[in-house]
């Protein structure tokens, strides 16, 4: 797990995803593998969870769309809200992770609704979609492993049809980072840590961004607060399939992420940017 974290390939990614993403799943007691956004009245990670899928779906305008790609997406519980917001939109999930999928296939078939979502076993960065064939794409949580991050900039352009709408939200670092003031975070964020700045740049060549909001004060702060305050029956839930040691490296991992996103060092971004 360690080499996973440092060496971050796309089957570091995958079996690093595969080992922790059940922590998520435990700590909050459904499938999202977001952070959330998160309100001052919200006690349940879904609740959050669910509303950053909300906030996401409204920003890349599901509503008028007819298709939709969903890169990075995980157990492609985001992809079965935003079909049932919006039953009239195919889905595509993208996802090199073929574990992942198979296990929403799994699900999906188990729902007594019928989705029209597609699961694709693939990479962001090569696409096997045509040219000017996709209205939407979004990245929810998921483009800070991608990696070249500009060449799914450019996959995503070439893809996306002319008035077409790329949204992500990805965590971001907003000053140059370190060992010294990541810390333990070092070993533990196991993406690409993209600054604020090369995201936004990479993108506007080949996308114009209309809307650029940070949040991370309504995501990582507050999530670190509900993980204190129900550490204890947290604690139990999750030593019930991992040894203590790695609930104990977690805990201190979202205290570090609290106190960067307090310092600013550590920021949370949504973009949503039309085809140039």
């Amino acid at each position: 797990m360690f080499l996973w974290t440092f060496r971050r390939n796309e089957n570091d990614v995958v079996n690093l995803y595969n080992t922790l993403s059940p922590v998520m799943q435990l700590a909050t007691g459904g499938n999202m593998l977001n952070f959330g956004y998160w309100e001052d009245e919200d006690e349940s990670p879904l609740t959050a969870q669910n509303r950053l899928c909300d906030i996401i779906g409204s920003m890349a305008e599901l509503n008028s769309a007819k298709s939709l790609l969903d890169i990075g997406s995980g157990l492609s519980s985001p992809a079965m809200k935003w079909s049932s917001l919006y039953p009239n939109i195919e889905i595509s999930c993208v996802n090199t992770n073929y574990a992942q999928l198979q296990s929403a296939k799994n699900l999906l078939e188990k729902k007594s609704t019928c989705y029209p979502i597609d699961g694709i076993n693939s990479t962001s960065t090569m696409l096997p979609f045509a040219k000017n064939s996709i209205d939407r794409i979004i990245a929810l949580e998921s483009a800070q492993h991608f990696k070249p991050f500009r060449q799914f900039i450019f996959e995503s352009n070439r893809i996306v049809k002319k008035n077409g709408i790329l949204t992500f939200a990805i965590p971001v670092t907003t000053k140059k980072t370190n060992l010294k003031n990541l810390g333990i975070l070092a070993f533990t964020w196991s993406s690409e840590h993209y600054s604020k700045d090369f995201i936004v740049n990479t993108t506007s060549k080949k996308f114009h961004i209309v809307e650029k909001t940070q949040i991370g004060s309504r995501v990582f702060e507050p999530l670190a607060d509900y993980y204190i305050n129900n550490r204890k029956n947290l604690q139990q839930i999750i030593s019930m399939r991992y040894p203590a040691y790695v609930e104990n490296i977690l805990f201190k991992s979202i205290l570090k992420m609290k106190s960067m996103s307090r310092k600013k060092l550590i920021d949370y971004l949504l973009i949503k940017c039309l085809k140039i």
